[in-house]
C-alpha cells in the first residue's frame, strides 16, 4: 500500500503542468465558440488597465496554432520544473509571469497586446538551465546538468530565435523577459535552497 501511494505521489506533481495546459485549451475552446475575443484580456504595454494580463495573458493564445506550437514545450518544460514538485511548479509559474510579465509591460511599444504561454515556456527553459546552480546532492546536480544539456540541444536553437529572430507579430520582450523571470526562479530557489 505504502509503494502504491508512494508512486501516486511521484505522479501527482506532474498535475500541476498538465492542469495548467488543460485549462489554456479549455479557454481557447470557450474563445472559439463564444462570441468576441478572450486575446484582449492580454497583456496591454503601457496600460495600467493591461496590467491583469500579467495572469491571463499567458493563459490566452491567438488560435489554435498558437496554442499548439506552445504545447509541447511547455508540457516537456513544465514537468522538468515539476519534478521538484508541484509547489515549486507554482512558484516557478508566478515568479515567470511575474518577470516575465512586467518586464514585456515595460518595454513593448505602448499599447502593444500581448498573449501566449511561451513566456512561461522560456522561463522553465531557463530555469530547467539554470537548476544546476541549486545546491544539493552531487547525484542532483549530476542529473540536472544531463538535463540541461538535453533541453539546450532540444530547445536552445529555438530559444534564440525566439528572442533574436521571433518573426513578425511575437512579442521577443516576452521571450527574453520570461528567460529571466526563470533565472530569477533558479536563483531565488538557489539561495533559499542554500541557507541552512
Amino acid at each position: 500500500m505504502t509503494i502504491a501511494r508512494e508512486r501516486r505521489s511521484r505522479f501527482s506533481r506532474f498535475l500541476a503542468p498538465v492542469c495548467l495546459l488543460a485549462l489554456m485549451w479549455v479557454i481557447q475552446a470557450a474563445d472559439a465558440v463564444l462570441p468576441g475575443s478572450f486575446t484582449g484580456f492580454g497583456l496591454r504595454s503601457w496600460d495600467p488597465a493591461g496590467l491583469g494580463g500579467i495572469i491571463l495573458g499567458p493563459l490566452l493564445h491567438a488560435g489554435w496554432a498558437h496554442l499548439i506550437a506552445n504545447t509541447l514545450p511547455l508540457l516537456v518544460l513544465g514537468c522538468l520544473v515539476a519534478v521538484e514538485g508541484a509547489g515549486r511548479f507554482w512558484v516557478v509559474t508566478a515568479v515567470v509571469a511575474l518577470v516575465g510579465g512586467v518586464g514585456t509591460w515595460l518595454v513593448n511599444p505602448p499599447g502593444a497586446l500581448t498573449v501566449g504561454a511561451s513566456v512561461l515556456v522560456f522561463g522553465y527553459f531557463a530555469y530547467v538551465v539554470l537548476r544546476v546552480l541549486i545546491p544539493g546532492r552531487v547525484s542532483h546536480r549530476l542529473l540536472y546538468a544531463l538535463i540541461a544539456v538535453i533541453v539546450i540541444v532540444l530547445y536552445g536553437g529555438s530559444m534564440l530565435a525566439g528572442v533574436f529572430d521571433p518573426g513578425t507579430g511575437v512579442s521577443w520582450q516576452a521571450h527574453l523577459f520570461g528567460g529571466i523571470g526563470g533565472g530569477v526562479a533558479a536563483l531565488t530557489g538557489r539561495r533559499r535552497q542554500g541557507q541552512p
